[in-house]
């Protein structure tokens, strides 16, 4: 499980993350939901160490991760795609994906598993990152992601500016990690329909601080989508 308590952090004198706790189960698939700028990229920056935080705490399995520096949450277990995917653009396909298993001790390729979840990576494989559409570079920054062998694989709303179809394939591609894979996923996300379609749990942040949480099949009953809209 991922446990995140009270956790605060600055940016310069403006209070962003607000005494914020929260907890993921493990092989779940857990949505936090919000407007925008209300927090949500920063918590996720402080999960995986890009940012620090100002106070309180944060363990994965029992493991405290406050204090760790990015590669070594890498190395227990966590995996995060950013927002605007953030792949290399000159770099092939095949290329950005074995970037992913840097972490990894003398990976021998792209694992099948990865182009089965993704075919079209296999069929692009040595095509340059950045000639790729928006929808296939998502595809591509999850596969790297997945590439390091995670437990649990934060993403920060991958279904920004995607064509439906492609957000449909990222949704059962992710209750596929999930189901078959056991993995658990923190899924940051503005799309509520797909959100609520997929999710197993979910959290709702707003001004910096969770407002509400519960079951993915209680979202509308809980008037969620009434907490996120503008």
């Amino acid at each position: 499980m991922l446990t995140i308590e009270s956790l605060n952090q600055y940016y310069g004198g403006s209070h962003i993350l607000r005494n914020v706790s929260m907890t993921v189960p493990p092989a779940k698939l857990t949505v936090l939901l919000g407007r925008n700028g209300v927090g949500k990229t920063t918590l996720l920056r402080c999960l995986m160490g890009v940012v620090p935080t100002k106070s309180g705490s944060i363990a994965w399995r029992d493991q405290p991760l406050t204090k760790l520096p990015t590669y070594a949450r890498v190395a227990q277990g966590l995996a995060y795609v950013p927002q605007g995917r953030d792949i290399f653009p000159r770099l092939t396909v095949e290329e950005n994906l074995l970037v992913g298993a840097a972490s990894r001790k003398a990976p021998s390729g792209v694992p099948d598993h990865i182009y089965r979840l993704f075919p079209v990576l296999k069929d692009m494989k040595s095509r340059r990152g950045g000639d790729l559409s928006g929808g296939q570079q998502q595809q591509l920054a999850i596969g790297r992601a997945l590439m390091s062998e995670p437990q649990l694989l934060i993403l920060d709303e991958p279904t920004e500016g995607i064509q439906p179809s492609i957000i449909q394939d990222i949704g059962r591609t992710l209750r596929q990690l999930v189901e078959e894979m056991q993995m658990t996923v923190l899924l940051v996300e503005q799309y509520y329909d797909f959100a609520k379609a997929i999710a197993d749990r979910y959290w709702v942040m707003s001004r910096g601080e969770i407002v509400a949480g519960g079951e993915g099949a209680n979202m509308d009953a809980d008037g969620v989508r009434a907490l996120i809209a503008v």
